[in-house]
């Protein structure tokens, strides 16, 4: 009788652990199952830097990028040549075109330094500069530059020359600063949200666009902010500027 009892139990235990080990499976097999149906949303980023190299990149008008341009602690970092040529410009640029994106990138800015990040950039040789066509979000030493003390829509994350920004969230110099900028134009909606802060809020599409523009230096500037497909543009404005984990998400 003994045996009897003990022959059962052991069934029994060899049943249960048999259940347990098909509840375990069908378990992990429904996290597979959630897991491909709920992709993360970081998926969504696509890097256009790589931290590595400039693939993906250009200098404005120009085949490669110049040896101002260095890759540093996987940064992009301008160092402005002590002497130039007239006109002489080191801009970088996208290989690619986006038209409605969230922009995500880290900068840091040097002692009194300027800079900016443009989009809708066209390049064309009968266009020097991206300036000319891509408006700017302002890349700035807000402290020392002196465009920081030329109004506020010429301080750091502003649209530049059009809308300033609601309050200074500048890290200090020397220091990253994060910066996310959408534009929208299907839900004509644009805005720059800097170190965690949404600081800008602007229109993109016409009427709303153009009166903005209108009111601005650029209002009789023929190119700018006409193209509404364009490349992304870190400028050289001849200070020392870096750029890195730069990601765009297409909308």
């Amino acid at each position: 009788m003994k045996n009897v009892v003990m022959a059962a139990m052991l069934t029994l235990l060899v049943i249960g652990c048999k259940e347990k080990q098909k509840e375990t499976s069908t378990e992990k097999a429904e996290e597979v199952v959630s897991e491909q149906k709920m992709p993360s949303a970081e998926g969504e980023w696509t890097m256009i830097f790589d931290g590595k190299s400039f693939n993906g990149w250009h200098e404005y008008l120009k085949d490669g990028v110049s040896e101002n341009w260095k890759i540093e602690d996987g940064a992009m970092v301008f160092y402005p040549p002590k002497e130039r040529k007239d006109g002489e410009q080191f801009n970088l640029v996208s290989d690619t075109e986006y038209t409605d994106f969230v922009l995500s990138l880290d900068w840091r800015i040097s002692d009194a330094g300027n800079s900016g990040v443009m989009w809708g950039v066209k390049e064309s040789p009968d266009l020097s500069q991206p300036y000319l066509t891509g408006p700017e979000i302002q890349v700035l030493d807000n402290d020392k530059h002196p465009d920081g003390k030329n109004g506020t829509s010429h301080q750091a994350g502003a649209l530049y020359d059009m809308v300033p920004p609601s309050k200074d969230v500048t890290k200090p110099v020397g220091e990253w600063n994060t910066m996310v900028f959408t534009v929208n134009h299907k839900t004509n909606e644009g805005n720059v949200v800097l170190n965690g802060v949404e600081i800008v809020k602007f229109s993109v599409n016409d009427p709303e666009w153009g009166e903005m523009v209108s009111k601005s230096k650029f209002a009789d500037w023929e190119h700018f902010a006409k193209y509404t497909t364009g490349k992304f543009a870190l400028q050289d404005h001849g200070n020392e500027v870096a750029f890195k984990n730069i990601k765009v998400k297409e909308l």
